[in-house]
């Protein structure tokens, strides 16, 4: 459970076809100069069983909110990605939903547990004790003023609005959602939480970032 290198980062390059996402996370497998034996991946969108189903920012010609490539679009469309890179790095791999992940190192298993990651955009996990549940996309669903919540609450906002009306948005989004979910405990990570600048209720616990390294050792014990 602890880290035994430092964080290798890279900056996301766009236009991004599958293979290069390929390349890109085996080159910073590389990097990290370290054997390992299995790979757990967090990937961004709708996956089940390994395959795509919809990456909102991965199918766009420059990165989040700018214009769609119909081409990428078709490329990424049921893309097995979990095949791809296990091919690519040569050892046992899974790959799930980042807020997934995440949330599997926070649970503690007991009733309707939900994980939120407030990072690019907004990320979600539904945990029904201890069980994963079916993937939904809540970040395109609409939020405020015609925007969703991938829109409202992601990192490029932020930096618009400043952390103090991003943070009210955010209390705004998960008192809308209470009545919605009913759920026993929010969790709520991603690199935007250490940002937050409200209490977000009693019934919310804020994880640090780097849970979601957790969450990738106990993928394999699902």
């Amino acid at each position: 459970g602890t880290m035994i290198r430092d964080r290798v980062r890279v900056k996301t390059p766009y236009p991004l076809a599958p293979s290069l996402l390929v390349s890109t996370l085996v080159d910073l497998a590389a990097a990290t100069q370290e054997h390992f034996d299995r790979a757990s991946v967090g990937f961004p969108g709708l996956i089940r069983g390994g395959i795509v189903y919809a990456t909102p920012h991965y199918i766009t010609e420059s990165g989040p909110f700018s214009p769609r490539d119909p081409l990428l679009f078709t490329a990424w469309q049921g893309f097995d990605v979990r095949r791809a890179l296990e091919d690519a790095l040569g050892v046992p791999t899974q790959v799930l939903n980042d807020a997934e992940i995440h949330g599997m190192a926070c649970i503690e298993g007991k009733g309707f547990e939900i994980m939120l990651t407030l990072g690019t955009g907004l990320g979600c996990a539904l945990f029904d004790d201890g069980r994963l549940l079916p993937k939904i996309e809540l970040s395109q669903a609409p939020f405020r003023k015609g925007e969703t919540y991938d829109e409202q609450l992601g990192h490029h906002t932020r930096v618009r609005v400043g952390n103090r009306k991003w943070s009210l948005r955010v209390q705004q989004a998960i008192d809308g959602l209470r009545p919605v979910f009913w759920w026993d405990r929010l969790y709520v990570g991603g690199g935007g939480a250490r940002h937050l600048r409200v209490d977000l209720g009693p019934d919310v616990t804020l994880v640090p970032n780097e849970m979601g390294l957790i969450g990738g050792v106990r993928l394999w014990d699902r």
